[in-house]
Order: structure tokens, then sequence, then C-alpha cells
């Protein structure tokens, strides 16, 4: 293998990839909701629920969201082969690789450049998953796979008890996400290694040894401890500071040279100083909760007859928050499952957006949130957070396919459509924002400050154009897409007309509206054939020869 060849993970249809259409989003006002009155100033009113298929939400959040995303957190469907109330968790390898590669691509583009994505997963998938997304982010930006402790009791079921998940961690940028991703917090276990042996005003502290590797002549002096001992750097060390620094250090009663004053010098660092804990790979369910935990919190909020199988803790869902994202930021979750991703960001302050594609979006999702934002909800981290409530959210449906096919065959754009939908669809579908002038009407989206676009379902006649070249002017371009028009396109050149529907039939992939993991419909595989009947006398036919 070259230097410029990569290892890349092959599957069967692994050069299939869907021509996705960029829907438009329609807001349900009777679903969406928001509190009766502010909270605080820092309340956040814009978030975004949306019920429909994943991957196409994820491609219409695309061209609006592309580069603003902090943090992606999924919690896919393992591949496990079991099957599920809320949805299909049971795909043959091959599909589940290739839808979730399909997802990935969007999710990175979506990302900021010091964004990270944040993946939980077990054993079943967990090394193919890396790979993939190994391929699509780039090995260098592999941050992590911590370990969750998952369950704290044994179960005796299996060969080998299942007693963790993997949290697959991945940056836009590792570089960037290193410098603004957080420290987490300490336990009460890990602070109470400080201490105050010699009673400083200060309080509690501990000692760090003040070595270091490596050989530099000017941290390679002798210090007098108070009890007269005189102390160098052991073999193949030196101190930590140069004597300057100590000495600054030693007025300042930042060194500390034991009980007897003669141990070898430590620098005192005080616990009201300490930050945090730079993260590691070890999550146990002490710190970021477990299985059981997470099913309790589902019975708090739905009650024991409909639980929502295989939740996550929110204190998992807070610990990945707390280290990838600040109060402000946007959070995604494609899987949002019974919605744990957006109560947890809401309680800490986070904008969210997250995508359900079971009816369970409305059936779980919708009341839960309801519960945060009256402050009702009391559970999970509510009581650590502060939680009281208040902001909002809207809920959005995808829009059905722009175009549909009539009696005859054809596609025609749909009749759900009215004139502001078309004109949203269409500056999706290429690639204008959507931004409707009150006194230009045919200023409906722009690509830049000179370039326009215009969609009307009428003819167009020679004197309409030239109206509109007029008024267009020099300087600026309009695109104008139209059911049809007369006369030589070529006599305005700030003009350029697109006939409607011919010219996005080819664009995309329309009237597809489920590329969800589910393979319910999949065709029987072929029978394998029979083998050949064994040959007659040899070798392979219990003879010696």
């Amino acid at each position: 293998m070259t230097k410029k060849q990569k290892l890349e993970l092959t599957w069967v249809g692994k050069e299939n990839r869907p021509r996705l259409e960029p829907r438009i989003l329609i807001e349900d006002p009777a679903k969406s909701y928001h509190a009766a009155a502010r909270v605080s100033d820092a309340d956040i009113f814009d978030n975004v629920l949306i019920h429909g298929d994943n991957l196409l939400a994820l491609k219409a959040l695309e061209a609006d969201y592309a580069g603003k995303v902090k943090c992606v957190f999924i919690d896919p469907p393992y591949n496990t082969g079991s099957a599920f109330t809320h949805y299909d968790d049971g795909l043959e390898h091959s599909i589940w690789l290739g839808l979730m590669r399909d997802r990935l691509e969007i999710i990175r583009r979506l990302l900021s450049d010091d964004g990270s994505l944040w993946i939980t997963i077990d054993d079943n998938e967990a090394h193919y998953l890396k790979v993939l997304c190994d391929e699509i982010f780039g090995r260098p930006n592999f941050v992590a796979s911590a370990v969750w402790q998952k369950r704290y009791s044994r179960e005796n079921r299996e060969a080998i008890g299942d007693a963790h998940d993997y949290v697959l961690i991945y940056a836009k940028e590792s570089l960037r996400f290193k410098r603004v991703r957080n420290r987490v917090p300490m336990t009460e276990a890990q602070e109470k290694i400080y201490k105050n042996p010699n009673n400083h005003p200060r309080g509690r502290w501990r000692g760090i040894p003040m070595t270091a590797q490596g050989y530099r002549p000017n941290q390679m002096y002798e210090i007098v401890a108070p009890g007269g001992a005189v102390h160098v750097p052991p073999e193949g060390r030196c101190w930590s500071t140069i004597e300057p620094e100590f000495k600054k250090l030693l007025d300042e009663g930042r060194i500390y040279f034991g009980k007897d004053g003669n141990s070898q010098p430590n620098i005192i660092r005080f616990l009201d100083e300490v930050e945090g804990l730079v993260p590691w790979t070890w999550w146990p369910h002490e710190e970021v909760g477990h299985t059981d935990e997470a099913m309790k919190e589902m019975h708090g909020i739905y009650g024991k007859a409909d639980p929502f199988p295989t939740p996550k803790p929110e204190r998992l869902i807070n610990r990945i928050l707390h280290i990838a994202t600040n109060p402000g930021d946007l959070v995604l979750d494609s899987f949002a499952g019974s919605g744990t991703t957006g109560a947890v960001a809401h309680k800490m302050g986070r904008r969210w957006i997250m995508v359900e594609l079971g009816d369970h979006c409305t059936s779980h999702i919708v009341p839960r949130l309801q519960q945060v934002i009256d402050g009702s909800d009391q559970g999970g981290i509510s009581k650590s957070a502060e939680w009281k409530g208040g902001g909002g959210f809207r809920y959005y449906e995808l829009a059905p396919s722009l175009l549909e096919t009539d009696k005859w065959g054809r596609e025609v754009i749909s009749r759900e459509y009215d004139a502001a939908m078309l004109a949203q669809a269409l500056c999706k579908l290429e690639g204008f924002t959507y931004a409707p002038s009150d006194s230009v009407y045919w200023q409906q989206g722009h690509s830049s400050e000179t370039d326009f676009l215009y969609v009307t379902t009428q003819t167009l006649g020679p004197e309409e154009l030239a109206a509109l070249s007029e008024d267009v002017g020099e300087g600026r371009s309009l695109l104008i897409l139209c059911a049809a028009f007369r006369g030589n396109a070529d006599l305005w050149p700030n003009l350029t007309l697109r006939k409607i529907p011919n010219h996005i039939r080819s664009k995309c992939e329309w009237g597809h509206d489920d590329y969800s993991l589910n393979v319910a419909n999949l065709p029987m595989a072929e029978p394998e054939p029979a083998p050949p009947p064994p040959a007659q006398g040899g070798l392979f036919d219990g003879e010696d020869g």
C-alpha cells in the first residue's frame, strides 16, 4: 500500500448513494410550545423539533445550519437484531453501514470548525463504525472512544456479561476542539485527596511533585529544606521550575517539605484554583448514570405503562454537553428517541435541534419538553442545574416531495405547494437563501447581494421580461423559474430563464419519503444452491489412497 492510499471500509452497496431532495420545513403551531412568561434573560425559544425521516431532515437543515452546530450527539439503532416498540433495531450489516455513512457525511458538514460528534454504540458495530468515521472525518480527527459503564450489576445470561457501551468521539478539527473543550468537575471522592496538613489559611490543597523528566541546566540547582536536608533532582529528571520561580513560590508559602520539614519539595496546588479535570475515557455509572437510572427517569415522565426502550440517562448527556459546549451553543440530535438530548440541552441553556421519525415524536417528546419548559420536570439533572423552566421550541414537519406523479405518469409540481412554499423549495434546490422582499416582488431569494431568484407559475411574455430586465438593471442578475416564457432569452443578459418543473426533474429523487433505519420490506435473499454430490472414490472420500 502506497503512502497516498488509505484504508477504507468496504461493504455491499457502498457505491449506492441517495440523491436527496432538500425539503422545506413546515411549522405546526399547534404542537410548538413556549413558556407563558420569561423565567430569565437566558431563555431560549428558537429550538427546533422535526418530525420526519432524519436523513431528509438533515438535508433540509444543511443550507441554513452548515458550519453552525457545536455538538452532535446521536444514539443510533445498534443493529443488535432486537426489535423494539418505537423503532426497529436489526439491520443487515451492509445496509446499516450505508445508512450511517449517508447521515454522517451531512453531520460533518453541519459541524462548526471546533465542533464535535458523539455517538453511543455497542460492540456489534462499534469497530466498523470507527473505521467508517475515520474515512469521513479523517483519522487525525478521532478524539477518543469513551467507555460508559451502563450496568452496575452482573448478568448471567451471556458467556461474558455486557456492562458497557462506547461513546465514539470525533472532531471536525481535532486541534480546535482540544482548545475549546471543557474540563469536567471533580467528584466528592476526587476532592478528598485535597487536605490541609499544615493548616494553611487558604484551605485544602494537594502536593504536586516538583520534578520534570529530562535535563535542563537552569533547572538543576540545590534546594535546602527548612530542616537542613539538601535536595537535588533525581537521576534523569530536573526541577519543574527555574530557581527564581522556585524562590517566589517559597516566599508565597507554596512549597511543602513534609511534616518533618526535610522531605523532597512539592508545589502546593489549592482546591479553589482547580478548574476541573481533563476528561478521560472511563465513565463510571457513579458519575454519568446507568440504564436503570435512565429507565426510572422514563417512568417519572411517562409512567411505567409505556416505558421507552434503551433510554440514556440525563447525566450521560450532561457530561457530553458539558465537555463539548457552552451556554448558547447549538446541539443536534438526529436520532431523538425519547428526547433526552433536547431536555438536557434545554436545562443547560443550550440551543437544540432534534429529529425523530416515529409517532413518539408527538406522543413522547412533545409532552416531555412541555414539562421541561413548564418547570414541572424535576427529574434527571433538573436539581443540579437548578432548572426552573422557561424557553420553548417550534415543531416542524417535513414538507411533501415537491414533485408528484399525475394520472398520466408525468412529474408535476405537487398540489400541496402554495406560491410561498414553491419559492422556498426552489431556493433550497438552487442554493439561494429564501428571503422574500416586502417591496420588490421578484426578489424572493438571493445568493449574493446582487444575484436574486424569482419563481412564478405563470407564462412570461417579452413585455414582462423586458420590464423585469429593466428593474433588475446593470450590475445585478435574476434567475427566473417559471412555467414557460416567450421570446428570445438572449435579449435580456441580466436574466436567466428556466422552465419548471423540467429544470428540476433530474436534480434529485422525488417522492422518496423514508430513508429510515428499517428493513422490514427488504426482499428475501435467494436461497443458496445445493452443493454438488461428492465424487465417487479418491482421497477426499475416506480412502487411504
